[in-house]
């Protein structure tokens, strides 16, 4: 049976100059093969240690258990702070906190609901755009860039993608996303602040510029809200909770920061779960049939016709386990300790990688094949408890998690009805990790009417 994609692993020893440039070209392909047996691993560099966790054991005590013991890397910050600022995803202890009372609220079930059917919109506008390209080969990750992008807007701010500024936002964050990997040099260096960072071409310009007119789309909400014309939509919502504990709002500063993470995680983690889908729809088209077949039973704006989609579900549950969007995430120890007999020191790194949990040999019955059944077997409900975390887990869970599940389910259905998708003569896609996981080349499928 055909495998899905996936890179070729590195050497298992190289030195460290080599790693890091490895590293910086694609984090998943600079790993040795071993991590996808390992339950842990160490990695040595002149200034610090690092330690892959995939014992599920080991994660749970990170992100669950001590969570506290063990916040986000500031090393993460360094090569996204450039976009993203003071946001959520950045920050750590009170400053956290007092962001996530204040965010959470907005993405409670009852507000899901809400915002389903500026969703189907985005999903139905998608689909007529795909359609335009029947009997045609169509570059399908900016199809899903597109797509997300235009369910954020609208979910957001009320904004369809063709607004000027939604437009224009959007084709920022493309040369954004192309130019910025997870990490960049300063997460294995420890540069002084006032030393460069080592940013790509257009990286730095580019992020100021997606600032810049989320600025212009922010204050212009303010001064709505505070002339009590604001739509109800997310960004209404965020920026109008205070904070239980100080009865404060978001300032625009802080609102802005939000924003950009709000977008990428909205848009960029949501395209590539989107187009990784849909190529897996055309290299198993037996699993394609299932969903269009499920998605005639799909009712326009109709939030409870989306229970009936149970197999597409499993599909792109399965889509997040071999390319979880966020491939890696890294945690710091504020103290010693010792884990699986291994000494840890303060301030080593602990990497925890979706990407080698959700693929390990010793946990998952065919782990790198494309099962969407296996979520009802025994295995796969053990797993999903013990080693899937497409969002993260603990008190760090995405707050748009189940957003992400809403849109991806539905825009797939959506997508599937009346279309179908087809490899084409194209090599098949490498997948490698810039922000999210995407294809080296693309991802080139042939749209053809049911």
């Amino acid at each position: 049976m055909t495998l899905p994609p996936k890179p070729k692993s590195r050497a298992e020893r190289v030195p460290f100059w080599r790693y890091a440039r490895l590293f910086r070209q694609d984090i998943l392909s600079a790993q040795p093969e071993r991590l996808y047996r390992a339950w842990m691993a160490e990695y040595k560099t002149p200034f610090f240690r690092s330690f892959m966790t995939n014992d599920p054991a080991l994660i749970r005590l990170l992100l669950k258990e001590r969570p506290r013991d063990f916040p986000k890397s500031d090393r993460v910050g360094e090569g996204l702070r450039p976009l993203l600022g003071n946001s959520v995803f950045l920050t750590n202890g009170e400053t956290w906190e007092r962001q996530r009372r204040i965010i959470d609220p907005a993405f409670e079930g009852g507000r899901l609901r809400e915002t389903f059917p500026a969703m189907c919109d985005a999903a139905a506008a998608a689909a007529e755009r795909l359609a335009a390209h029947t009997g045609r080969e169509v570059e399908i990750e900016a199809e899903a860039s597109h797509a997300a992008a235009d369910i954020i807007f609208r979910t957001l701010f009320s904004l369809p993608i063709d607004h000027e500024i939604a437009a224009r936002t959007f084709d920022a964050f493309r040369t954004y996303q192309r130019t910025q990997p997870i990490l960049n040099l300063a997460a294995f260096l420890p540069l002084p602040r006032w030393m460069p960072r080592g940013f790509r071409r257009g990286t730095t310009s580019s992020a100021e510029e997606i600032r810049r007119l989320i600025r212009e789309i922010t204050d212009k909400r303010q001064q709505e809200i505070d002339a009590g014309e604001a739509p109800d939509d997310l960004a209404t919502k965020i920026m109008t909770t205070p904070d239980p504990k100080t009865g404060a709002c978001f300032d625009v500063d802080e609102m802005v920061d939000q924003v950009a993470i709000f977008f990428l995680a909205g848009h960029e983690t949501s395209a590539s779960a989107l187009s990784w889908a849909l190529y897996l729809m055309a290299l198993y088209p037996e699993w394609q049939d299932r969903v269009a077949a499920e998605a005639q039973a799909l009712v326009p704006r109709d939030f409870g016709s989306l229970s009936k989609l149970r197999v597409t579900r499993d599909v792109f549950r399965e889509t997040l386990r071999l390319y979880p969007a966020v491939p890696m995430r890294v945690r710091e120890a504020t103290r010693g300790e010792v884990f699986r007999n291994r000494r840890v020191p303060k301030g080593a790194q602990l990497v925890i990688s979706p990407w080698h949990l959700h693929r390990h040999n010793r946990l998952w019955e065919n782990p790198d094949g494309f099962d969407p059944d296996r979520w009802q077997t025994d295995n796969g409900k053990t797993c999903a408890r013990d080693a899937y975390i497409p969002f993260s887990a603990g008190a760090r869970v995405c707050p748009g998690a189940g957003f992400a599940l809403l849109e991806g389910v539905l825009m797939l259905a959506m997508l599937l009805k009346d279309l179908r998708v087809e490899l084409t003569s194209h090599p098949a896609p490498v997948p490698v990790a810039h922000l999210t996981v995407r294809s080296r080349d693309g991802i080139w499928l042939r749209v053809v009417r049911r």
